[in-house]
């Protein structure tokens, strides 16, 4: 689970102001988590690990679609999300956008089940996650939990911070431009447009239960895992399904579906939090992670030009991140130091 710290939870302080300043928070921390979720994505050698990065996809997806439905939010209450500027890209390895500064740091790092229970479980972990058996028997998961009295507030209660400022501010603060809402399909479910407090409500709610599920449950409305069921199925081994013989007191669900399996030798050893100036001036790696990072830079000013008026280039944008997969997947097989090298994420302010 990411924390907020009080500095951003006191910005929701039963304004408008402060309402566009708490839904650009959010749309910053979606964002936040696709680099290092895709740079392990990348480091999955082509062909390999494909439930695995199948798995993983579908997350990303997902959290393009929560940042979407942030930015119909934002703008349904006349906001702008703000997406092409250098500060919107965390300086990684980072404390994601509105995190206490002792909690997690998320780094660029290639795929390990290190990664996948430290760091992205930890991530997307709901407030009480639910336990569920392995069959047959996998390593029992084991992730460091904080006393109920270090426990700040969870991306899920964020999110519903936000959802009773949009009711107690009533339906005339949705006097946003329509022409502005972003209509498409990011993976399973489509992106709808938010013209009401209803829709956003029902939007905000959405970026929850994809995330973490419910309390009472580990899928989402789609009956599909939660993110945070999601990767433990690639720890667990196994997917989460229905258990298919529920005896009274059994659990409802069981890590017991299609293997999911991991080839370690098929992981790219790519180096950890690359930066910018990493690769030696003129090498091939420098060449090819300045590409990555003008596409990548592109990418963002692409995005921003949808979520600002212009959301007939959305096709645009999902073209660039095609060409991101391509450009990174190179990038990762060229060999650097004792692995191979990875894309910095960084902001190219030269690019068009």
């Amino acid at each position: 689970m990411i924390w907020l710290n009080a500095e951003t939870a006191g910005k929701l302080d039963n304004t408008i102001k402060g309402l566009r300043h708490a839904l650009q928070i959010a749309i910053e921390l979606e964002h936040s988590t696709v680099p290092p979720y895709l740079y392990a994505l990348y480091s999955l050698k082509p062909g390999t690990n494909t439930e695995i990065a199948g798995i993983i996809e579908s997350v990303v997806i997902e959290e393009m679609l929560h940042m979407s439905l942030a930015c119909n939010v934002l703008n349904a209450v006349r906001g702008a999300p703000l997406i092409d500027s250098p500060k919107f890209i965390p300086d990684y390895p980072a404390h994601l956008p509105g995190a206490v500064e002792d909690q997690l740091v998320v780094n660029l790092a290639a795929f390990s089940m290190k990664v996948i229970t430290k760091t992205f479980m930890v991530i997307e972990e709901p407030e009480t996650p639910l336990e569920f058996p392995v069959i047959p028997p996998q390593p029992s998961l084991h992730l460091a939990r904080m006393s109920e009295a270090e426990q700040p507030i969870t991306i899920g209660e964020f999110y519903h911070k936000i959802m009773d400022q949009i009711v107690a501010l009533g339906p005339s603060i949705f006097d946003g431009d329509p022409k502005r809402q972003l209509t498409t399909r990011f993976g399973r479910v489509p992106l709808f447009p938010v013209t009401d407090q209803a829709s956003a409500l029902r939007a905000l709610q959405l970026i929850v239960d994809q995330g973490e599920g419910t309390t009472t449950s580990p899928v989402d409305v789609d009956k599909e895992p939660a993110h945070y069921y999601r990767y433990a199925e690639i720890y667990k081994g196994y997917r989460l399904v229905r258990n298919p013989a529920p005896l009274p007191g059994a659990p409802p669900y069981i890590y017991g579906g299609d293997p999911v399996r991991f080839q370690a030798e098929s992981v790219w050893p790519a180096i950890e939090n690359p930066q910018a100036d990493t690769y030696p001036a003129g090498s091939p790696a420098d060449a090819a992670n300045k590409a990555f990072n003008r596409m990548y830079t592109t990418l963002l000013k692409t995005l921003h030009a949808v979520f600002n008026g212009m959301p007939d280039r959305i096709a645009t944008a999902l073209l660039n991140m095609q060409a991101l997969h391509r450009q990174a997947s190179y990038l990762m097989s060229l060999p650097f130091g004792d692995g191979t090298a990875g894309p910095s994420f960084d902001y190219d302010a030269t690019s068009d």
